[in-house]
């Protein structure tokens, strides 16, 4: 079943970003361009939450293939190297909310300062060579604002939504007592809104 929904969050990504691009207009007055900009943006997340369970192994039990699919998601996602993510978040999950968690920002607790912290450990040099060429290909076959509006903007998009929901607001201080071991929170038992908000990623008390 893992492998079935990664495939098919995989193929929903790729396929309406496709579409919109062939098919959608850059008009801000459009209602419906906002809400196909707003969709992609969510699917960027799914594609990056599908990387995640497989760092945790839980897309297959066949582990080369849990793998190739946490490559093949990060690399569809904005040219990330997975095994350097999975470092990282192995890091995270030992060194929860402590200096030795690349995912925290010890110093300040602002949305931004911490948000450009948490992304300064995941952007390389090789990401932004490969999303350049990408880029570039694009430029074949759509124009340069197309490629920036429908697809650079909703990946960005998606990066404010998974720091908030799988990071700020569930590691964020003041640690209380029923935070621990893993100074972490979780939101409210609603299912649908847990789906709609970061695939249950705000459940992430109990993920830890």
């Amino acid at each position: 079943m893992g492998v079935i929904i990664a495939f098919f969050v995989m193929l929903l990504w790729g396929g309406h970003l496709f579409w919109i691009l062939v098919n959608v207009p850059v008009d801000p007055a459009n209602f419906w361009f906002w809400v196909h900009m707003l969709l992609q943006a969510y699917l960027f997340t799914g594609l990056f939450i599908t990387a995640h369970d497989a760092m945790h192994g839980t897309v297959s039990r066949n582990r080369k293939l849990n793998n190739v699919l946490g490559f093949a998601a990060t690399l569809l996602y904005a040219g990330m190297w997975y095994p350097m993510l999975q470092k990282n978040h192995y890091k995270h999950h030992l060194y929860p909310a402590t200096g030795e968690d690349p995912d925290y920002h010890t110093g300040s607790q602002n949305f931004f300062v911490w948000w450009f912290s948490f992304m300064k450990h995941y952007i390389t040099w090789y990401q932004l060579v490969i999303m350049a060429i990408l880029f570039n290909i694009g430029l074949l076959f759509f124009t340069e604002l197309q490629l920036i509006v429908l697809w650079i903007v909703p990946s960005i998009l998606s990066t404010f939504q998974l720091f908030y929901f799988g990071t700020y607001r569930v590691h964020r201080r003041p640690h209380t007592p029923e935070m621990e071991p893993h100074k972490s929170r979780t939101q409210g038992r609603n299912h649908l809104w847990a789906m709609l908000s970061c695939y249950f990623f705000g459940y992430h008390y109990e993920h830890h």
